[in-house]
């Protein structure tokens, strides 16, 4: 399955100045997957390194950082000549945090050697005792796959060129297959295995088996990688993840965790599972000012995890929900729309947004974004039902020229908003652009 991240990969790889790079994400999201078939296809070799329970590369950077000494070392590992034409790929790095610290002496000593790390625990490292290289190489994030890749597994080419196209008139036509396949992706979501079971399957129980297994894995990762007396909250702070979205005002509440719990308690852990992929937060703003990060209020945000279909999988979605039209949307209070429209966002948009709620106020815009200068609020609609005062409240109180709703609707343009159906959310990026 090609992934767009391809793209930026290629681009990396015809650089000029080039840095060794760092792929980061969840486990399971296919940064070993993409790294190797990328070598493949770019490079005449492909000298590839698993650092996890790797004991002879664990003694090799024992020693100092003498480029000429690792690379033998690793062309002894692999069996590849490693020149220019050798794309070296670390898999697991942080399992031997030295290897890590040793990109910044091959970006010094010999830049011209094509090298791509990767890691599920990247994101700790910058938190750590470990010399992370900042400036020395650049990162790239891994997300599971989007709603247009998903539509490129299922083999359904005409409909995703209509999605890119933005043919809004063609996509009214054929809307309930959009609607339903929608509807597959919040089930099955992006983690590319539960895209490959329900693509050879069709079997929505082993896509759900699947999805157990890793939120096992995840769990048992808190246990193997956190000290102890955080483990339990990192385990708090997963666990109500669906039920804090699915509040009226998705706020993150500590006491809800457990009472009397307060920020201080739990700051770690919510960073331990920001650092490894598994959680993105979402920080609240005081008001839409430029730039939006000046007004970031740090005691206010909102949780969602990586995945979509992972979010049903916590909730145990039936798959019956799935059969019964619109019905998926509506349910948590339309915490998984809200959970689909971020992941694309940051995947295929590479855009991190904020939210904004009024002090004392239930009322909240999903998402605030900022685009060449202007300050676009977005609102998520779980069904084509567009009733809603916080948008227009929002636009009128700051002075919004026009706002963003994604739903179930067709696409419909007003005097102060957009709307657009919550399958085309990379329709976004032209209609910014318009």
């Amino acid at each position: 399955m090609d992934r767009k991240i391809m793209q930026n990969l290629v681009k990396w790889k015809n650089k000029a100045k080039r840095k060794p790079l760092i792929m980061q994400g969840a486990r399971q999201v296919g940064k070993t997957w993409i790294l190797k078939h990328f070598g493949e296809k770019h490079f005449k070799r492909v000298a590839y390194i698993n650092f996890d329970n790797n004991p002879r590369m664990e003694e090799v950077f024992k020693g100092d950082f003498n480029i000429q000494r690792l690379l033998d070392a690793f062309r002894i590992e692999t069996g590849i000549r490693i020149d220019v034409e050798t794309l070296l790929v670390f898999d697991e790095v942080q399992e031997v945090p030295k290897a890590i610290q040793s990109l910044k002496y091959f970006h010094e000593e010999r830049p011209e050697l094509p090298i791509a790390a990767a890691g599920s625990l990247l994101g700790l490292a910058h938190h750590s005792a470990i010399s992370f290289p900042v400036g020395k190489v650049e990162l790239l994030d891994l997300y599971p796959m989007t709603f247009p890749e998903f539509l490129q597994a299922k083999e359904e080419g005409d409909l995703l060129s209509t999605l890119e196209n933005c043919d809004f008139e063609m996509m009214k036509v054929f809307k309930d297959r959009y609607a339903t396949l929608l509807g597959q992706y919040f089930f099955v979501g992006g983690m590319p295995e539960a895209v490959v079971t329900f693509m050879q399957t069709g079997d929505y129980r082993e896509v759900r088996s699947y999805q157990k297994d890793l939120l096992r894995l995840y769990e048992q990762d808190f246990s193997k990688h956190i000290i102890p007396n955080t483990t339990e909250r990192a385990r708090l702070v997963w666990g109500s993840i669906l039920s804090q979205l699915s509040k009226e005002n998705s706020k993150f509440i500590y006491g809800h965790l457990r009472p009397g719990s307060r920020s201080k308690d739990y700051e770690d852990a919510i960073q331990w599972l920001v650092d490894c992929g598994l959680v993105i937060k979402v920080s609240r703003i005081s008001k839409p000012g430029i730039p939006l990060a000046a007004y970031r209020d740090i005691s206010a945000f909102k949780l969602f995890i990586h995945d979509v279909g992972l979010l049903t999988a916590m909730g145990d979605v039936d798959i019956k929900v799935l059969l019964e039209g619109d019905r998926i949307y509506r349910e948590f209070k339309g915490s998984l729309a809200e959970q689909y429209v971020l992941v694309q966002l940051l995947a295929d948009l590479g855009i991190h947004p904020f939210y904004y709620s009024a002090e004392k106020s239930t009322g909240e815009v999903d998402f605030v974004i900022q685009q060449k200068g202007s300050i676009v609020p977005i609102e998520v609609k779980s069904s084509v039902n567009l009733q809603g005062k916080s948008l227009k409240y929002f636009t009128r109180k700051f002075g919004i020229e026009r706002a963003l709703r994604f739903s179930m609707a067709d696409h419909r343009e007003e005097s102060w908003v957009i709307n657009i159906p919550l399958f085309a959310v990379p329709c976004l990026r032209k209609v910014l652009e318009q």
